[in-house]
């Protein structure tokens, strides 16, 4: 079974036009929201330590989650101690909640934990970004932080904004919500720091399989070659 996105958000035809007013309020309310924070009418919280922003313009999955993953690692390896702040979708925990190696899909959500058990970074889940970073750099010994999400959260400051795109559905018929799959116009991608395209500048290799059971690794995908395998992917577009 696969579950789609509305199929008026992938062309320009009636339902789009029709829901045009709509995303024509919805526009000029983010744009307005935009200035807000733009001319501190509305507060962004900053801190001493460098934050780097993963989002996307549309909705839905584009490969932010493996990216964050990918970041993290690299950092490590370059001597920084990274924490990391996201969204906790589908989480049933108490905000802000800092999510342990231990912890279930069902209380932080299943990239959250994803996240958490690949990087072993010090992790904390919250709607409120700002709450996220504020209750990570109260526990743990952190000098840059990575927001999973968060391109929109104009509340939390940024010192680098990384936008990921799907190569292929890139940004569907170009309208925002509800008419289309954009959060914000496509011209916001004329102010971040980095674009990256999943499935061209980036590609997911996936190699390895975890018992969901045990929560522990498994196999090898060689290990599974000339038999029948049944996949599902929840997120994103594989």
């Amino acid at each position: 079974m696969k579950l789609n996105s509305p199929n008026y958000w992938s062309r320009r035809g009636f339902f789009c036009f029709l829901l045009s007013p709509i995303a024509g309020i919805y526009r000029l309310i983010i744009a307005l929201r935009y200035l807000l924070y733009k001319y501190n009418i509305k507060k962004t919280s900053k801190f001493k330590l460098p934050i780097i922003i993963v989002g996307n313009i549309t909705v839905g999955g584009t490969g932010k989650t493996p990216l964050v993953i990918w970041l993290a690692e690299f950092l490590q390896k370059q001597g920084f101690q990274p924490g990391i702040v996201s969204r906790g979708y589908n989480s049933k925990a108490t905000y802000p909640y800092e999510v342990k190696e231990n912890s279930t899909a069902a209380e932080v959500g299943d990239e959250a934990l994803l996240i958490k058990q690949r990087t072993k970074c010090p992790m904390v889940i919250a709607p409120n970004r700002v709450a996220a970073v504020q209750k990570l750099l109260e526990t743990n010994n952190c000098n840059i932080i990575i927001s999973d999400d968060g391109l929109q959260h104009y509340a939390l400051s940024r010192d680098l904004e990384i936008a990921v795109i799907d190569a292929k559905q890139r940004f569907g018929n170009g309208f925002c919500l509800p008419a289309g799959p954009l959060r914000e116009p496509i011209k916001r991608l004329q102010q971040v720091d980095l674009i990256i395209e999943n499935g061209t500048s980036m590609q997911l290799l996936p190699d390895k399989l975890y018992n969901l059971a045990e929560t522990e690794l498994t196999k090898d995908l060689t290990e599974f070659k000339y038999k029948t395998v049944h996949a599902i992917a929840s997120i994103g577009n594989p």
